[in-house]
């Protein structure tokens, strides 16, 4: 598996400020960068449970950690309560959630989210799902496939993008990652900083994994699991992940249920960013329980 680089790791230590016999959650566990450094924060009686919605990223935390204080399953965030209760647990002392796709997810080009794979379109992050990206692109309507790629990206040129995908389809249907990735190139007709499929391939992987009612269903359930004074902290990418954090945040601060850690994001220092660029989106935010 690629390195995963744990993105703003010193910020979510002084967040989670991890009590040493505490229980915590890691619900996007990846790679196990986050969880190996909340790992070697806990006593002997600390525990760590470690989920993702993807089974390579199980068998890896799997074999990556053998210690018993962690426990790894397989979930997504709409399970988060019934699989922490399943394991015999009432509550967490914490949770975090590092949004987004994984490193891995990318470079391994079998798994169809990379606009540079020549395999067939899938982007599922949960590979027990049926439902691919290649069923968007192939059975949606023009008008679908339009307002997935605005809603989820804010691509302005997402009617001329779903036109030529339409027409295309016509011919054939549309197999690959890089046969979607050439149709958007020839329907922005020319390239700028980002390519031109970056937006769209975004846009198909939410819709795909269902990431963003996914998030909403995760906060909520973090908020059932933690005790009072346990800490939820969450890393998002883009404006649509972000926003919903900010909004469900505030609205529960309002409503007194917690306690804003963070008024404005944190965001990556020019020198973590400098080593690892995938950080340079990053948008922490977090809450107290009350």
């Amino acid at each position: 598996m690629t390195k995963h680089e744990p993105v703003l790791l010193r910020e979510v230590l002084q967040m989670l400020s991890i009590r040493e016999n505490g229980t915590y959650l890691d619900a996007t566990a990846g790679g196990g960068g986050h969880s190996d450094a909340i790992l070697s924060r806990l006593s002997d009686n600390g525990r760590l449970i470690c989920t993702d919605r993807d089974e390579t990223a199980v068998d890896t935390l799997t074999e990556r950690f053998s210690d018993p204080r962690i426990i790894v399953r397989q979930a997504r965030f709409s399970d988060l309560v019934e699989t922490v209760k399943e394991l015999g647990f009432e509550s967490v002392d914490g949770v975090l959630f590092d949004l987004g796709v994984s490193m891995f997810q990318l470079k391994v080009l079998e798994r169809g989210f990379s606009f540079e794979s020549d395999e067939r379109l899938d982007m599922r992050m949960d590979r027990r799902q049926l439902f691919t990206a290649w069923d968007i692109v192939n059975t949606y309507s023009e008008k679908e496939i339009a307002n997935i790629i605005y809603e989820f990206s804010d691509e302005r040129l997402s009617r001329r993008i779903a036109r030529a995908i339409v027409t295309e389809r016509k011919k054939r249907t549309i197999d690959t990652c890089r046969e979607l990735a050439d149709i958007i190139v020839k329907a922005y007709g020319k390239r700028g900083r980002i390519h031109p499929a970056t937006r769209t391939f975004q846009a198909l992987r939410i819709a795909v994994n269902d990431e963003l009612n996914e998030l909403r269903q995760g906060l909520k359930n973090a908020f059932k699991l933690m005790h009072s004074r346990g800490k939820v902290c969450v890393i998002s990418y883009h404006s649509k992940e972000d926003r919903i954090v900010k909004h469900y945040l505030r609205d529960k601060a309002k409503s007194k249920e917690c306690e804003l850690i963070t008024k404005k994001p944190v965001v990556p220092e020019r020198e973590e960013i400098n080593d690892n660029p995938a950080a340079r989106s990053a948008k922490l935010r977090g809450a107290v329980k009350v």
